[in-house]
């Protein structure tokens, strides 16, 4: 009987063959790419095809530090790698090392060794980066008088600052005669003393952006004092002044962009600038005036008219407190004066003759207190409340007034 095996052994038997085909574990394939898909662990699969078939590809991700493009349908490329087994599904499959543009692998080796020489020489380098001003008067363009990157160029600038004025070098942009005329070009804007300039071109394949590519064109920019912006070009395009210029557009429309302040966004922020500034000396003229009453108020406060109003004051208080104290000490000692009165009254003689009683004195007008000091015969004076009476003694008699008063 005939001996069986499972699918996995055959499927190992069949790698074990690509494994020892010494052709397929280095070869070249070229085709074009379809069914491309970047997958999220970052590896690459497509599928290369022609006239007469197709073979699955794959390029892991360790190995994309190499591939200095994005694959895309329709791209026609050679593959460097292995074909082998794939054993889960019994498939065979190219396992690409490399992958170049077929019929630009020369030029794009020419990119790197230029890429690579210009890098060791520093033209690269950040710190020979000129800034970007932020308001321009002037605009310079190095590309094509006409085609879409000129027109875009001029509809964004026109439309984000008017104010500015554009100064295009008609430059030829790829065949014969390129190299030297964006030299000239970007010599010329910069002997015209523009802000900023922009060289670059509309899209177009690897040989139609290769002026671009060129060392001359390279140390122009390089060399040139008024910053470049580099536009060649659409967004997955890559050239050599990309890398040499001050600031890389992925678009001529975005270069525009970058290279114009759009006015109406400067008139909002002068508006709100102004307004805040407004706010702020409002503030600052509210604060100065507060300020300024305060140090009235202690100029009124210390100046000669405001200390004699002061003073003026305390004066009329102390008159007030005077004139009611003298008030109070008049009340009290009239009070007093009433008190002493009546007690007067009950001592007084003419309140006693009121009474009844009499008062008796000599012919000198001396008080008689004693009968001892009048004889008989003389005369006396007796007086009572309305007058005097003259009178003489005829008679005397003695009283014992202890004696009478037990």
């Amino acid at each position: 009987m005939q001996n069986v095996y499972t699918v996995g052994q055959v499927n190992a038997y069949i790698k074990n063959m690509f494994e020892q085909d010494f052709l397929l574990q280095e070869l070249s394939v070229k085709g074009e790419v379809s069914n491309c898909k970047y997958h999220s662990s970052g590896h690459i699969y497509f599928t290369l095809k022609d006239g007469k078939g197709t073979i699955a590809c794959v390029m892991f991700a360790g190995n994309r530090a190499g591939l200095s493009f994005r694959l895309s349908e329709g791209m026609q490329v050679i593959v460097r790698g292995a074909v082998n087994v794939y054993e889960r599904d019994g498939k065979y499959q190219l396992y690409a090392k490399t992958i170049k543009p077929d019929g630009e692998g020369a030029l794009y080796e020419q990119f790197e060794r230029l890429k690579r020489k210009l890098e060791e020489q520093g033209m690269f380098d950040a710190g020979y980066k000129k800034p970007i001003p932020g308001y321009i008067r002037t605009l310079g363009v190095v590309t094509a008088p006409t085609g879409a990157a000129v027109r875009d160029i001029i509809n964004i600038t026109s439309r984000r600052n008017p104010y500015v004025q554009i100064l295009l070098y008609p430059a030829v942009v790829q065949g014969d005669g390129a190299v030297p005329s964006i030299v000239r070009g970007i010599k010329m804007l910069e002997e015209k003393q523009v802000d900023v300039m922009i060289v670059g071109r509309g899209g177009g394949s690897i040989e139609d952006l290769w002026a671009f590519n060129e060392e001359a064109v390279a140390q122009a920019v390089f060399d040139c004092s008024v910053p470049i912006i580099s536009a060649v070009g659409h967004e997955t395009d890559t050239t050599i002044i990309d890398f040499v210029s001050d600031l890389r557009a992925p678009t001529p429309s975005a270069a525009a962009e970058l290279a114009v302040y759009d006015v109406l966004q400067a008139f909002a922020r002068l508006e709100t600038v102004k307004a805040s500034f407004l706010r702020q000396m409002q503030g600052r003229l509210r604060m100065e005036k507060d300020s300024l009453k305060v140090l009235e108020a202690k100029l009124k406060m210390n100046s000669p008219m405001g200390r004699i109003r002061e003073r003026r004051s305390m004066l009329m208080s102390f008159e007030d407190k005077l004139t009611a104290a003298m008030k109070n000490k008049v009340t009290h000692s009239r009070h007093r004066l009433a008190v002493y009165i009546e007690r007067l009254k009950g001592l007084s003689p003419l309140d006693k003759l009121n009474q009844g009683y009499s008062y008796v004195a000599d012919a000198q007008g001396r008080t008689l207190t004693d009968i001892d000091r009048i004889a008989i015969g003389e005369m006396i004076r007796v007086y009572v409340k309305n007058g005097m009476m003259e009178a003489s003694v005829i008679r005397k008699q003695s009283v014992d007034r202890e004696t009478e008063d037990v």
